[in-house]
Order: C-alpha cells, then sequence, then structure tokens
C-alpha cells in the first residue's frame, strides 16, 4: 500500500518561516548543546549521547505537581511504535513519527506549524515496525531518513523539501530508523551530515555515510563488512580490513562455492553516532553479521570462534575526513545470536585506580555485557554483566578482550534429514539484554541508568540462503520469561565497579530510553502507558503519569521563558509485539497510538524554582 505523501503548510508555518525568531543553527550551537538548556539539537542531548540535562527546576522534590502542558496526536492510521527522540530549537518541536513522517509543533502550546509525509512504495522491508528513532538539524534544515532507504532535507521553517537522496535498494531491505548526526572534521574544518543504514535481517552490506548538509551531495561511504569497498569523492578509497576477508570463509555450499555470507553480510550501523571532536573521531555501532545462523560464516568442519565475521557486532571509530576506520573493538565475535553492537555509545571521562583520567566509550550490549572502551584507541577497559542470567558466556577477559563462550550455546547444524537443528536455550534472546533504547549517564551521581529486560529464548539452527527481500536468518526462536514477577528491569550502575546501585522491576519489557537531570531525577517510560521518574540517588519512584498507550522513545528536557518543560513521544510497537514470543503476547492489551506529551510544573505554584 502506498501512503500518500506531500508537505502540509500550515498558517502557523508560514509565520514562523518569516519571523525573526526562526534563525539558523550554527556548529557552535550543535557543539554546546549538551551545556545549553533551551535547545535540544541532537539525539542523545550532545554529542556525547549522555541524555544528561544541567536543568534543576523540576527536581525531586517538586517532581511530584508535575501535569501535562499539552500533548499532540499524530493522528490517522499510521500508528504502530513511536519511537522518536524530539529535537527542540527557537521554541520549536521537530518529532518524526511512524511511517516516515515529521511534525513541526510550538513548543509552548503544541500548535500544529508543519507536517511532511513522505511517499513510501509498496516493496519497503522493514525489519522491526514502520519506526524514525528522530531528526538532526543544522542552519536551515532539518534531516532524518525514510523507509525506502532516503535521506532527506526539509526547510525547518516551512516543511518543504530542499533536497532527497536515494542511498540504496530499499527492496533488497535497506531503510533508515536512526537519527542523522551533524559532525564538524576538525581537520577540514567542513560540516558534515552522518548516516547509517538499515537491514541486517535482510542481507544487506552495512554502510555509513558522509555527505555535504547543503546538498545532500556523498562525500564518503565506509561498508562495515570486511573486505568491501570504500568510497571518497565518488570513487573507490580502501577496503574495509583486509581485501580477502579472511574473517568471512568461502562457502562450499554456496552455488558459487564463493562468500555467500560475506556478500550480504550485515553490519549495518543503523542508530545514531556519536562525535569526539578533541580526537576527531565519529564512534557508532555497527550491526548483526548476515545470516545469524553462524555456521553459514564458518569454513566446514572449522571452528566458528576461528572466523569474527568483521567488521561487525561491534564499536567502530572512523575518520570524519576520509571515512577510514580508525579502531574497532568487537564486542561479539562470529555472533550468532543477533546481539548486534548498535547500542548507543555514550562518551564520559573517569580515573582509574592510577588516578589516569580515561576517556572512555560506555556500551550496554545486547549480548548482556557493559562495556567500557578507551575511545582514544579501541582498547577495552573494563566489561561485567548489567543483567542476571546471561548463559552464552562466563566473562569478557580483560587481557584480550575477547568472550569467554561457554560450551553448547551455540546451537548445532541439523542433523541429517532434520529441518532444524537442536534447541539450545540461550540468554540474553537475540532482543537483547538491552536493545537500541538509550540510557542516560549522570554527571551528578556518576551512574549510568540502563532500560534493561530479563528474558530468555529457545534457539535452534535452519537451514538459509539468501534471495533478495527475504529475511536473511538461518535461525528459529521463541522468546520467554527469565523471572515471574518481571521483564524490565531499569538499573543504575556504577561503571567502574559493575555495582548495581540500584534497580527497579516492570511487568512489561523496557523499550523507553531514558534522561537524567541534575534534578536528581531520572525519567523512563513503560509498555503499559506510565511516564516516570525516579531519585537519581536511590531509585525512589517518586512521579507517574499515564498517556493510554505504550512508551518505546527516550524522552528530553529544555527551557523556556523561565519554566522547565520535560517532553515524550508516546505510541506503542517496535520490535517486541513482532518478535517477542510470549513476550508479544504478554503485551496484546497495550493500545497503540501515536502522540508527543509535555509536562511541566503547575502555574500555580509558585513555590517551585531552583535550587
Amino acid at each position: 500500500m502506498a501512503f500518500a505523501i506531500n508537505s502540509l503548510l500550515l498558517a502557523g508555518g508560514l509565520a514562523l518561516g518569516g519571523s525573526a525568531l526562526a534563525k539558523p543553527v550554527t556548529w557552535e550551537d550543535i557543539a554546546n548543546d549538551h551545556l545549553t538548556t533551551h535547545n535540544v539539537l541532537q539525539y542523545g542531548m550532545g554529542m556525547n549521547a549522555q541524555r544528561w540535562s544541567p536543568l534543576d527546576k523540576i527536581n525531586d522534590s517538586n517532581v511530584f505537581k508535575l501535569t501535562p502542558a499539552w500533548s499532540y496526536s499524530f493522528g490517522d492510521e499510521k500508528q504502530r511504535g513511536q519511537e522518536s527522540q524530539a529535537i527542540v530549537h527557537d521554541g520549536v518541536i521537530y518529532v518524526t513519527g511512524s511511517y516516515s513522517r515529521v511534525f513541526a509543533l510550538d513548543a509552548k502550546t503544541g500548535k500544529r506549524l508543519w507536517t511532511y509525509n513522505h511517499r513510501l512504495p509498496d516493496d519497503i522491508r522493514p525489519c522491526c515496525d514502520v519506526v524514525n528513532r528522530g531528526a538532526a538539524i543544522y542552519g536551515d534544515k532539518i534531516y532524518f531518513g525514510t523507509l525506502d532507504a532516503r535521506v532527506v532535507a526539509l526547510n525547518k521553517d516551512t516543511g518543504k523539501v530542499v533536497w532527497n537522496k536515494k542511498f540504496a535498494d530499499h527492496s533488497a531491505g535497506y531503510t533508515m530508523t536512526g537519527a542523522p548526526t551533524i559532525v564538524k572534521d576538525q581537520k577540514t574544518g567542513k560540516v558534515l551530515l552522518i548516516h547509517g543504514s538499515s537491514g541486517d535481517e535482510f542481507g544487506v552490506v552495512g554502510q555509513l555515510f558522509a555527505r555535504d548538509p547543503e546538498t545532500g551531495e556523498e562525500i564518503w561511504m565506509r561498508p562495515f563488512v570486511e573486505g568491501h569497498m570504500g568510497r571518497l569523492n565518488g570513487k573507490e578509497s580502501t577496503p574495509t580490513g583486509d581485501i580477502k576477508a579472511p574473517s568471512w570463509p568461502d562457502d562450499p555450499n554456496s552455488p558459487t562455492g564463493k562468500k555467500e555470507a560475506w556478500s550480504h553480510g550485515g553490519g549495518a550501523p543503523w542508530q545514531s553516532a556519536s562525535f569526539d571532536p578533541e580526537t576527531n573521531t565519529i564512534i557508532i555501532g555497527a550491526g548483526n553479521p548476515a545470516p545469524w545462523n553462524g555456521w553459514a560464516r564458518t569454513a566446514d568442519g572449522g571452528n566458528p570462534r576461528d572466523y569474527d565475521s568483521l567488521y561487525t557486532s561491534g564499536q567502530v571509530g572512523v575518520d570524519p575526513t576520509t571515512g577510514e576506520v580508525k579502531w574497532f573493538y568487537q564486542h561479539t565475535p562470529n555472533d550468532a545470536w543477533d546481539f548486534s553492537g548498535n547500542n548507543e555509545l555514550v562518551l564520559f571521562d573517569y580515573k582509574d585506580k592510577s588516578g589516569k583520567t580515561i576517556k572512555a566509550t560506555a556500551h550496554a550490549d545486547r549480548n548482556g555485557f557493559f562495556y567500557v572502551v578507551d575511545r582514544t584507541n579501541g582498547k577495552l577497559q573494563n566489561a561485567f554483566p548489567f543483567v542476571d542470567g546471561i548463559t552464552w558466556a562466563s566473562h569478557i577477559d580483560l587481557k584480550t578482550g575477547r568472550p569467554v563462550e561457554r560450551e553448547g550455546q551455540r546451537p548445532p547444524l541439523p542433523e541429517p534429514g532434520e529441518a532444524r537443528g537442536k534447541v539450545v536455550e540461550v540468554s540474553p534472546p537475540f532482543l537483547g539484554g538491552k536493545n537500541w533504547s538509550p540510557m542516560a549517564y549522570s554527571q551528578d551521581t556518576g551512574l549510568f541508568y540502563i532500560p534493561a529486560n530479563h528474558w530468555k529464548e529457545d534457539y535452534w539452527t535452519e537451514s538459509v540462503s539468501y534471495k533478495k527481500g527475504s529475511a536473511y536468518l538461518g535461525m528459529g526462536f521463541r522468546i520467554k520469561r527469565l523471572y515471574d514477577d518481571h521483564v524490565g528491569i531499569l538499573r543504575a550502575m556504577n561503571p567502574t565497579t559493575g555495582k548495581v546501585v540500584w534497580e527497579h522491576k516492570e511487568r512489561l519489557p523496557l523499550w523507553a530510553g531514558v534522561l537524567a537531570t541534575k534534578g536528581n531525577l531520572v525519567f523512563t517510560g513503560t509498555g503499559d502507558g506510565y511516564f516516570k521518574a525516579f531519585d537519581a540517588k536511590n531509585g525512589k519512584e517518586l512521579w507517574s503519569f499515564q498517556v493510554g498507550t505504550g512508551i518505546v522513545s527516550p524522552p528530553i528536557t529544555w527551557e523556556q521563558d523561565g519554566e522547565q518543560y520535560i517532553g515524550v513521544t508516546a505510541g506503542y510497537g517496535g520490535a517486541v509485539p513482532l518478535w517477542g514470543g510470549d513476550m508479544a503476547d504478554l503485551t496484546k492489551p497495550v493500545a497503540q497510538g501515536g502522540s508527543f506529551w509535555v509536562f511541566k510544573l503547575p502555574n500555580w505554584d509558585k513555590a517551585s524554582a531552583s535550587r
């Protein structure tokens, strides 16, 4: 079904476009996003992706008074999962919706200024719902990705299309669901629009792109499967890793006898990038290898652990000037469980035992382990579990950086004449100890607040061969409960010790992101529709509000006219109701929806003030 798409410009948008308030967004604005409070210009609320705000007008002593200021319905039949983190500039909220839509709203009143609905073809191949996680902003433009593998630039004041670039074949499974990232190459001084591709489950080769934000023209492209060739200024540049791709063996069972899995190897960087100006490095996660079936990526009679399937299921440091890989750290070598590596990379500094400051990335992986990596060179500093019941590995060896796998957790091939292999029980399941839903880091407490899940799966191998536009898995699964009393688990964790400082349990899976503020607060949403605030130090639940549908998005906060606002997108969907097995059954009663909610302290409360 094709969806009608046109830009709809309302009178409010015309007024905004001609007003003196519609200032262009500069690189300096973006670089200071983590320090300023009146705007939210980046996915992650800053290049460091910490999702931390210095605002404290709403705090642990008055949050119980928080009330809705307004809500805006996305309308019509296009509901499904709403995973967008909004951005805010000069009193305007820009939020994306399911089915590749963008809404511009007055931040104080919720009045719609303009909307853009992208025309989608019949043959899109979204893996995990028709979601969009957000937009980027720079100059006078808003940028976002679409389910038919395009990047679109809109005038931020009118919603009119400025440029529209196709980057891959959507009928093969390429899509774009993550928010783009604006960076400034510290070597050349050029501002770049960075975005990745989605589609690992259809056997795409994951690619990271840099574009000119003014024209949309590609500057470079970097594939995240070893041996594939990159591009620079429209010409072939260098291969990723070794051109012979030794970590992807020949496949004697393929029709050609060559590297079938390598040709469709996954590695898609479908989440948003972080950026470290000090080292001039783009840092992003690389997705799972394709197919999921690790035996298809292993030479006959070989050990799967001899073939790591580089550069997948890990984190990558990329040079913004050339698109070259500066460093790579792999969380799950030869990933056979779809653990991927796309979860956000949060940049933070800490002191090690000798007192030396380590400039690090923090990453809570789907495989259940939390990683602290030196972001200057990609070397592992620390790793520990952040969820219970991990079965596939006992621990991460801090000397080698590799997981110590448990025997029997890679499901065996089917016996001759059998359609599927022996069932193995694995935890976490492929949906992860934590999925894409981003965690937050508090600069006050030094803790990470991780939206995690406790579950497991029955997992087995199946035969697999590549067919364009079809799922390329080679594995079967059924997700089940790990505990009777909860699935979701919000945990506050110390990144240097691995200690759980506090935790909060939820009956349904947690799929929403987290926000931390200087008001000693942590905000997140729940699958059954509650938006909640917790004491950042001890985890006490201080406030909740029912929005009428599940929340599967990251909250934001900003300041306007002397008041602090909290905003969150609402609308249940995403991967759990589509792929979740017993968890999908658990969430069937949750209503769908599509809306943006804004909260503030009531005007009558004169007692509320900054600390």
